[in-house]
């Protein structure tokens, strides 16, 4: 009986029995075969011998055409052989599956019915998933496997056997649930799995582990009311972080159980689900402390702020008043209609929620990360948790207020520190000073320490959003309100310029717009400071981030931490731009409206009764005329007298970088004064007095390089022409030629004829 007529499967054996005796046969005969390949190989070296004299083709034809079909035929048999021997194989392998698939059907019907035996019946049904869908479905299994108890098709008796079970372990796992019976819980969890079934287990699951977490959530609240009430500032932050840490201790003591029977990237999906629940509990947080905090009034409270203080200053501005006395009666009432503290504590109150929300978004993201084993070394927070309805609410009850909030805070500061803002005393351009520098208006260090703490809320939070927000915010208001109102009062208040016509600035307006400029100085290196020590780095470069472990343990995120170093540093040179600005503003004003009208006497008094057109004889024969014992004073002693009574009672008060820099003003204008006064002695000076020329102006240069050494260049075609009038003719002649060694003249050619012929022959 061929295999194709089986029935039975007694039929199917008694086939098998057949073809394995004729397989034996065959093998048989292969092995003979192969024993006598040695004297096949024997017979081919003779033949390969007598290949020479064999050399007609028809001897050959002849001779090799036997062997030549012998070959094909054995081969031809082998393939035969190979293909039936596959097929034999294939046919064993669906008889023993369906034999399997046999066992299985019979062991869930038997475990399903008086031994109830779950468990039993889970794992026949999971081996009979291991069987494949053609084999299942196939007419051979459905002729084979259906019996008396079972005469359904296999694959309906196996369906219907799920669904039973399924219905039945959902019963049994809420039962369970309601019991608060972990063990058996645990029992039926694991069985979904092996019914093919494990979106619905985790679904139940899912709810079973979301309903520990609304309890949690409520009892919370519930204790926490009983303890303190809702009065604590942290009471609100404190809540919702013990929902996020319940969500987390969740999260690890499960994993183990749903990675071991549902996979590892299935957690990814549990998580999912909680975090349904956290939305609810959250939200309910999130309002419930928005309504008790008065959040909305707050926030239009602080939107309608008025900033009166500021706001007259700027109205001053335009009606030539001070407007002094108008800003500080506004303060009273604008300080008690927000309470400075309040907002403080509601900022700090919205950092540690903000901290918990990024804490926890990270640990989702890491954990979602590591269960679907992603090669991306990059932090991402998942999709469900992105658009959850949680976020959403953070983002309204948290992000707005939080980056309004910080903005109204540094500005309100701001006003306040000007509204109390006290100078230093005891400065005088005349009189001994007291106190030690810098000396700046106290507003400074109050501002700065306020949006130092701002900055250390803003990476607190930990959000870049907010970060990307504040930052920004925090540099226009220092721009607009803190640079704005000392350029208004250097402008309108103290400027240093004369009351009369013709007269020099008063000095109490001099010494206070100095400590305006001063105040201007140290506020940059002040925000340079705070801006390095908040982002943790020496050099504020974003490639030099690894540096600084705490700006990117505060901003995991893709490239945020990078992004917010960036941040800041544009923050940084904008302020520090617009600073210098004014800076060099006012060190202009000071040249022009102090420095300038006061230098021309002490030139004039430096160069008083000096001559450089008479001999060295007739200067002699003038002081034994007067009868002095000596010479007089030089017009390098003199002018240094006047230049130190000018510049060092300003260098006492200045901060060094603004001395220097008026210095370096002072200097250009000095050297352009001399350089005229020099061209205007052309023809008029002697040898002899040429020499003294030289002497009394590097004397001058040299009094105004004590103050810094490199305001000496600034001097150059001064000491040029000077060199050039002193120069003998050899060294002239050499000045002349193509070849003038390494000396730069600042002089052009023309110029330097010019001062060749300012000594009259």
């Amino acid at each position: 009986m061929s295999i194709q007529s089986a029935i039975t499967t007694t039929d199917v054996q008694e086939s098998l029995a057949t073809l394995r005796s004729r397989e034996n046969e065959i093998v048989f005969r292969l092995n003979a075969i192969l024993d006598s390949r040695k004297d096949v190989e024997r017979e081919l070296s003779t033949l390969d011998g007598l290949r020479v004299v064999l050399s007609t083709r028809d001897t050959q034809n002849t001779t090799l055409a036997g062997t030549a079909d012998t070959a094909d035929r054995l081969s031809t048999r082998v393939r035969e052989l190979d293909a039936e021997k596959k097929r034999v194989e294939e046919t064993l392998r669906v008889v023993e599956q369906v034999t399997e698939l046999k066992a299985c059907v019979a062991g869930v019907v038997g475990s399903m019915g008086s031994p109830q035996d779950w468990e039993a019946a889970a794992h026949y049904l999971h081996r009979a998933s291991r069987i494949p869908e053609d084999v299942l479905r196939g007419s051979f299994a459905a002729a084979v496997v259906p019996t008396i108890e079972s005469p359904e098709p296999p694959w309906d008796t196996l369906e219907v056997a799920r669904e039973s079970l399924c219905a039945l372990f959902l019963r049994e796992f809420a039962s369970a649930a309601n019991d608060e019976d972990s063990a058996k819980v645990t029992r039926f969890f694991k069985l979904f799995p092996l019914i093919d079934r494990s979106e619905i287990g985790l679904d139940a699951y899912g709810r079973y582990i979301c309903r520990g977490v609304a309890n949690a959530a409520r009892e919370t609240l519930k204790k926490a009311e009983r303890d303190s009430g809702s009065q604590d500032v942290l009471f609100y932050a404190n809540s919702l972080t013990k929902l996020f840490e319940h969500i987390a201790q969740i999260v690890d003591s499960h994993s183990g159980l749903v990675k071991q029977h549902y996979g590892p990237s299935q957690m990814a999906k549990v998580v999912e689900k909680l975090q349904a629940e956290a939305d609810v509990q959250g939200g309910v947080i999130l309002d419930t402390w928005a309504g008790d905090r008065s959040l909305d009034s707050m926030i239009t409270g602080v939107k309608s702020y008025p900033f009166m203080f500021l706001a007259q200053r700027s109205l001053t501005q335009r009606q030539g008043g001070t407007g002094l006395a108008i800003g500080t009666v506004e303060s009273d009432a604008d300080h008690a209609s927000i309470d400075m503290k309040e907002i403080d504590g509601l900022l700090s109150e919205m950092t540690i929620m903000l901290e918990r929300w990024e804490r926890y978004s990270r640990f989702v993201a890491r954990y979602c990360q590591d269960a679907i084993a992603l090669d991306d070394t990059a932090l991402n927070i998942p999709k469900f948790l992105k658009n959850s309805n949680l976020s959403r609410k953070i983002s309204e009850k948290l992000f707005t207020p939080y980056s309004i909030m910080t903005t109204f805070f540094v500005r309100r500061s701001i006003e306040k520190a000007f509204q109390m803002d006290l100078s230093p005393t005891g400065l005088s351009l005349t009189q001994p000073i007291s106190g030690h520098p810098p000396f700046i208006i106290q507003a400074i260090d109050d501002v700065m320490y306020v949006v130092d703490l701002v900055l250390q809320k803003v990476i607190s939070a930990s959000n870049y959003a907010i970060a990307a927000s504040a930052v920004p915010d925090i540099g226009r208001v220092l721009q607009s309100d803190l640079i704005g109102i000392i350029h208004r009062r250097m402008r309108d208040e103290y400027y240093p310029a004369s009351t009369i016509q013709g007269g020099l600035a008063p000095e109490d307006k001099v010494v206070k717009f100095i400590v305006l400029i001063n105040s201007l100085d140290i506020a940059k290196e002040y925000l340079d400071k705070l801006i390095r020590a908040r982002a943790g780095l020496e050099v504020m470069e974003p490639r030099q981030l690894h540096d600084s472990p705490s700006l990117k343990d505060s901003f995991p995120f893709n490239e945020d931490a990078e992004d917010f170093v960036r941040a800041l540093n544009r923050m940084n040179t904008a302020f520090s731009s617009k600073a210098t600005t004014l800076l060099n503003e006012g060190i202009q004003a000071l040249l022009d409206e102090v420095i300038r009208p006061r230098l021309q006497p002490v030139l004039a008094n430096a160069f008083r009764d000096i001559e450089y057109g008479s001999s060295g004889n007739e200067v002699g024969e003038t002081f034994q005329e007067d009868g002095v014992g000596g010479p007089p004073p030089q017009p390098s002693e003199r002018f240094e007298e006047g230049w130190n009574l000018l510049m060092k009672p300003l260098s006492r008060i200045m901060t060094p970088p603004v001395y220097l820099a008026l210095l370096v003003l002072t200097a250009k204008l000095l050297a352009r004064i001399l350089e005229k006064r020099l061209w205007s002695l052309s023809g008029r000076v002697s040898a002899f007095g040429a020499i003294k020329m030289e002497r009394d102006f590097t004397g001058m240069v040299d009094v105004v390089s004590k103050g810094s050494y490199s305001v000496r260049e600034l001097f150059v075609r001064v000491q040029q022409i000077c060199t050039l009038a002193n120069m003998d003719d050899d060294e002239w002649a050499e000045t002349t030629t193509e070849e003038q060694g390494d000396t730069e003249w600042a002089l052009n050619k023309d110029e330097r004829k010019r001062a060749r012929q300012m000594v009259s022959s």
